[in-house]
């Protein structure tokens, strides 16, 4: 590292794509107080507090990947006493030949609290001053100039505070558009009709649902809620997307896919038990050539097989929710299936506002119509002015014809 920016009146790190650290300043090293052989080379979780590693995996990964650069980002690193230090980040993305790389600036930004309690240690100044009789006019002027002082400092320090929660905001709508992005598109083909519907209760869902063509006949579809709602659930989803979604593309088994599902979870949250998230999912093999269903049921609320002969049945739970218990056995159960059936699964952000018995005569009356006018049924219910108390929660749904 060249000697400027080894000693450079702010902190840098230079990451591997997987989290590494590659090179670290003195700079840095000093203010968290560490040996340089105790951070090369280990990822950077090292040095971030619990809530970092979240924030740092679940939304400063995807936000640079998208934008190539991050800035102005408020974030706690750890010393090696175990302090926290806040700091601003500056962050880009920068591809080598072989590798892609993080380039961090980290600027601590600790005088924020300092000028804090500062005014606080004016104000008590001030009012002493008043208190003791004793006191010089002059004395006690100073202590008021010096309070006004204080206060300037922190409307300005207000002003950066709002102009933070606006890019924030911002930020959150970029995720939100990237959540969104990632979902699924109907299927329409000569022996399956998929249809979807997805609404999160606020600027990001805890729901996520993905369906994929694996081959010629055979189709994986999921659907899973997260505990929650809002940012950590939605951060959450988005993580685990990508992980379905390369599962169930390379036509991994039934019990791979939601095993897998369930040890990232439990990885995911290793040694951090206050911020654990379970999930509850569903999943589906449909092969088309055979006419079998497989399924796996973790805890999700049951999904509705209605048969065209009128009948139906409800795909119940067959394991805990994902991420409840280390080393939980995930075991498949299947059907044969008619053409003519159909299958609904959703989350309980329908059930709560519609309740499950409503479900279960709706698919019965409707049994004929088409699946996108059933869908439009199902959203025109739930958003019935009766029933607008009760969207607190997410709403997902996915309506399977097989023909």
């Amino acid at each position: 590292m060249e000697n400027q920016l080894n000693y450079a009146p702010f902190g840098y790190l230079s990451l591997s794509e997987d989290g590494i650290i590659l090179s670290i300043n003195k700079t840095l090293l000093d203010l968290l107080n560490f040996d340089e052989e105790q951070l090369a080379k280990k990822h950077i979780n090292q040095i971030l507090t619990v809530p970092t590693k979240l924030f740092y995996q679940f939304y400063f990964i995807p936000l640079i990947q998208v934008n190539h650069q991050v800035e102005e980002m408020y974030i706690m690193l750890k010393s090696f006493s175990n302090d926290e230090i806040p700091v601003i980040m500056n962050a880009k993305l920068r591809k080598t030949d072989n590798q892609t790389l993080f380039d961090l600036a980290l600027i601590p930004i600790k005088k924020r609290s300092e000028y804090e309690n500062e005014l606080l240690t004016a104000k008590i100044e001030a009012e002493a001053a008043l208190i003791e009789k004793n006191k010089a006019n002059a004395e006690l002027k100073i202590a008021l100039d010096h309070l006004k002082i204080k206060q300037e400092e922190l409307i300005e320090l207000n002003k950066q505070n709002h102009q933070y929660k606006v890019d924030t905001i911002e930020k959150l709508e970029l995720a939100r558009k990237i959540q969104e992005t990632s979902l699924a598109d109907s299927i329409e083909h000569e022996h399956i009709q998929i249809e979807s519907y997805y609404k999160a209760s606020s600027e990001l869902s805890g729901d996520m649902y993905g369906f994929y063509r694996i081959d010629q006949d055979r189709y994986g579809i999921i659907i899973l809620d997260v505990m929650g709602h809002g940012v950590s659930s939605a951060l959450i989803t988005m993580s685990l997307h990508s992980l379905f979604q390369r599962l169930i593309s390379n036509g991994n088994s039934t019990e791979m896919v939601m095993k897998e599902l369930d040890n990232y979870l439990h990885r995911l949250f290793h040694n951090n038990e206050e911020t654990r998230h379970y999930c509850t999912a569903i999943y589906l093999l449909i092969d088309t050539a055979s006419q079998i269903i497989e399924f796996i049921n973790a805890g999700h609320p049951p999904a509705l097989l209605q048969k065209q002969d009128g009948s139906q049945h409800e795909l119940e739970t067959t394991s805990p929710p994902l991420g409840s218990f280390e080393h939980t056995t995930f075991k498949a159960k299947s059907f044969t299936y008619t053409k003519g059936d159909r299958l609904l699964l959703y989350t309980d952000g329908v059930t709560d506002p519609l309740g499950f018995n409503h479900l279960k005569p709706l698919l019965v009356v409707n049994n004929v119509l088409p699946s996108t006018r059933l869908k439009e049924l199902i959203i025109h219910t739930l958003n019935n002015e009766k029933n607008l108390q009760h969207q607190s929660d997410d709403q997902c749904f996915i309506i399977i014809d097989v023909h």
